[in-house]
C-alpha cells in the first residue's frame, strides 16, 4: 500500500526517537501498534462484508439461472411430439382441402375434358379391364342366380348357357 522501504523506516525511527523521546516512545509505539489494528480489523470487515454482498448477488444469479432451468425442464415435461405431429398433419390436411375447394368450377369442367382420353378405334384392339370381368357369386345369392347367364352369353361359372 505505501511504498516505504528500509532505509526510510530508520529516517521516521530516528525523527520519531528525537520528537517524541525515548521515556514516550514505546507507550507511542503501543498506540500506533493499536490504531494500525484497528485499521485492519476495520478494512478486514468491509472487506468480507463486500464479499459477502458479491456472493449473494452470485447466489441471486445462481437462483435465477436454477429457477429459469426449472421451469424450462417443466416446461418439457408436457412435451408430446406425437400432438405436435398431428396438428402439422391437420394442417396439411387442411391445406389440401382448401386448395381443392379453391379450384373453379370452369377449369375443373375443361381440365377434366381435356384430360379424358380419345375413344379407341375400330382398329385398335381393346383390352378388358379387371372392372369388366364377370364376379364371382356372393354367398348369400341364390342358387339359381349363379347359373344366369351374363350379357356374353356365358355364366358365371364360366361355361356356355344354353
Amino acid at each position: 500500500m505505501f511504498d516505504i522501504g528500509w532505509g526510510e523506516l530508520l529516517v521516521i525511527g530516528i525523527v520519531a526517537l528525537v520528537a517524541i523521546g525515548p521515556k514516550e516512545l514505546p507507550g507511542a509505539l503501543r498506540t500506533l501498534g493499536q490504531w494500525m489494528g484497528k485499521l485492519r480489523r476495520m478494512a478486514s470487515e468491509f472487506q468480507s462484508q463486500f464479499q459477502e454482498a458479491m456472493r449473494e448477488a452470485e447466489m441471486a444469479d445462481l437462483k435465477k439461472q436454477v429457477d429459469d432451468l426449472t421451469s424450462q425442464a417443466q416446461s418439457y415435461t408436457h412435451f408430446d411430439p406425437i400432438s405436435d405431429v398431428r396438428k402439422e398433419f391437420e394442417s396439411a390436411q387442411q391445406q389440401i382441402e382448401g386448395a381443392i375447394t379453391a379450384t373453379p368450377p370452369a377449369q375443373a369442367a375443361t381440365g377434366s375434358a381435356a384430360t379424358e382420353a380419345p375413344a379407341p378405334s375400330a382398329a385398335e384392339p381393346t383390352i378388358a379391364s379387371p372392372a369388366a370381368a364377370p364376379t364371382p357369386p356372393a354367398a348369400d345369392a341364390p342358387i339359381g342366380a349363379a347359373a344366369a347367364p351374363d350379357d356374353t352369353g356365358q355364366n358365371a361359372a364360366g361355361g356356355k348357357s344354353a
